[in-house]
């Protein structure tokens, strides 16, 4: 059960990070530090996290998200005054994830997300997922924060460079796994 919660959540990570792919598309966050509460339909919450970021941290995590869709079709993107509407297609394994999202709000104070994913064929026995994104900045980075640190809500502080050597050993792990 956890393993397919695990790749579920990563899957959808995925699939999330190349609906916000683009920097030149999508709204720029402002420095200093965010609640982001991510909630995905049938699974529990993990609860908010706090991340402190300046904006050449938003760009490494942009990066990340343009190297995750490095598999997808060019995103389609719509903007509507504080609306961003994000449509991508991409291969993951052996499935096509699509996945249509829509952001809203000022990416200087609060945005939410809305992203619905759909899988052919299902993957790790998921056909369709919903996830939703809450954000808002709550001010400057606390005394002792670096830019690119994320504090998970058990307390645990993870920073820019773990999360990129972690997406790096994912991928070669990817890399590494049998094909089905």
């Amino acid at each position: 059960m956890m393993v397919s919660r695990c790749a579920a959540l990563a899957c959808l990570s995925l699939a999330a990070a190349c609906a916000m792919a683009g920097p030149s598309d999508m709204p720029k966050r402002k420095p200093g530090l965010w609640k982001i509460d991510t909630k995905m339909a049938g699974m529990p919450s993990m609860g908010p996290v706090q991340q402190c970021i300046d904006s050449a941290t938003d760009n490494l995590f942009r990066q990340m998200g343009e190297d995750a869709a490095n598999k997808c079709a060019p995103p389609e993107i719509r903007h509507d005054g504080d609306r961003v509407a994000v449509h991508t297609v991409c291969k993951m394994d052996k499935a096509t994830a699509t996945t249509d999202a829509v952001f809203t709000g000022k990416f200087d104070s609060a945005y939410r997300g809305d992203i619905d994913i759909s899988y052919d064929p299902p993957m790790h026995g998921m056909a369709k997922a919903r996830m939703s994104i809450d954000a808002s900045w709550t001010g400057p980075c606390k005394p002792g924060q670096k830019p690119g640190d994320i504090v998970m809500a058990n307390g645990q502080t993870i920073s820019a460079d773990q999360m990129k050597q972690a997406a790096e050993r994912a991928k070669a792990m990817r890399q590494q796994m049998p094909p089905r």
